[in-house]
């Protein structure tokens, strides 16, 4: 067992029925996988390794919402807690064009390790989390770089992820669009707002976080993305959280769900 938690939990004790949550909080290579991923820092510093931003403001909007907040505490590239322990992808031997000589090898004795030592914990603490009232709503957050490479820039400052259920995001994408905060934000850019639906990427794998703790019990859910570039500071993660969270408890509120 690792001597370093594998998640954190901000704030069991607030009553909100939001659970936010962060997948991909830190870059964190733990000392049971080594000193490294034999990667260059720079790289570990790209949203390959973690989703820049992502935490802060998950942090924050727990706070504002007065709700609990879990997130994981170990890079993406060590194994991907948004992946099912069956997806190929779960640890990444390839990622946006940098090669991870530590995951070259890794065997299926060693994806087991990384599942029971990371992956399962967070996993078990999170459905602690859900199971622990039963109008809770779920809020992923997570963060997307502004341009892969050899591809062109991402135009969304905003992505709404959803799979079949779209109670909550479908009314949620609205109250964005029309949203007097967010159209100042991006006009403070020099962007026009453009909120993606399912963008950057499609918002369901079989197996994620949410398939796995929302889909498959009903729970009420949405998955936020938000441009990395526009949330790097501490202030701007203060400022993005309180710039949403208006917006979720007044969807929650009007749509009565």
């Amino acid at each position: 067992m690792t001597d370093h938690p594998p998640f954190h939990i901000d704030g069991t004790e607030r009553p909100g029925r939001w659970l936010v949550t962060c997948d991909h909080a830190t870059n964190r290579v733990p000392p049971e996988i080594g000193p490294d991923l034999g990667i260059a820092a720079a790289d570990m510093a790209r949203h390959i390794a973690y989703d820049v931003g992502a935490l802060g403001v998950s942090r924050k909007l727990g706070r504002l919402l007065d709700s609990p907040m879990i997130h994981t505490d170990y890079s993406r590239l060590v194994i991907d807690p948004n992946r099912g322990e069956d997806d190929p992808t779960l640890v990444m031997k390839l990622y946006d064009g940098t090669l991870i000589p530590r995951n070259r090898h890794a065997d299926a004795a060693e994806v087991e390790r990384r599942l029971a030592l990371f992956h399962r914990p967070y996993h078990d603490a999170y459905e602690a989390l859900c199971a622990g009232r039963d109008d809770v709503v779920i809020c992923a957050m997570h963060s997307f770089t502004p341009q892969l490479k050899s591809r062109p820039r991402r135009p969304w400052q905003i992505g709404i992820l959803s799979a079949y259920d779209k109670r909550f995001t479908t009314p949620f994408i609205k109250a964005l669009e029309s949203s007097e905060s967010l159209l100042a934000e991006a006009k403070k850019i020099g962007e026009r707002l453009v909120i993606g639906d399912n963008e950057p990427y499609d918002g369901h794998l079989p197996g994620d976080a949410i398939d796995r703790h929302a889909l498959h019990h009903g729970r009420l859910n949405l998955l936020i993305e938000i441009r990395s570039d526009l949330i790097e500071t501490p202030e701007q993660q203060a400022h993005w959280a309180a710039l949403l969270a208006p917006i979720l408890q007044a969807t929650l509120k009007e749509t009565g769900l």
